[in-house]
């Protein structure tokens, strides 16, 4: 199983589901109040897809996204990142490269995507 992991700053309801509509297929997903964890299906490539949005992830003003499934529609988290960047127009944040539960994390830069353009920068 793949993942994708990234983190949208001040989400709004209804973003997400919108986004992913043009991207997967039989979305199910109810993100109308944005408030508490969201757990939702998808399928692409005929693979089925879990998402999953966690709120107030590293601080109170971003939610992270996780996808995760066979197939997936990006090959990275970045790709992943600057088509949400695209679509919902809100800071995006994401790892610099594959990182797995348990391993150090080896530098503490992320990609920042926003309206300055894609930086790696330290979180804070």
């Amino acid at each position: 199983m793949q993942d994708l992991e990234i983190y949208i700053r001040d989400l709004e309801a209804g973003t997400v589901s919108r986004w992913l509509e043009s991207n997967v297929e039989q979305l199910q997903l109810d993100d109308s109040d944005v408030a508490s964890v969201i757990k939702g299906t998808a399928s692409f490539n005929n693979e089925h897809l879990n998402i999953t949005l966690y709120p107030r992830a590293f601080g109170k003003r971003f939610t992270c996204l996780i996808l995760e499934g066979g197939q997936l529609p990006w090959d990275s988290d970045l790709a992943c990142a600057r088509s949400a960047w695209k679509a919902l127009e809100t800071e995006i944040r994401c790892s610099p490269g594959a990182w797995k539960e348990g391993e150090p994390i080896a530098d503490e830069k992320w990609w920042r995507l926003d309206s300055r353009g894609e930086q790696l920068v330290v979180w804070n």
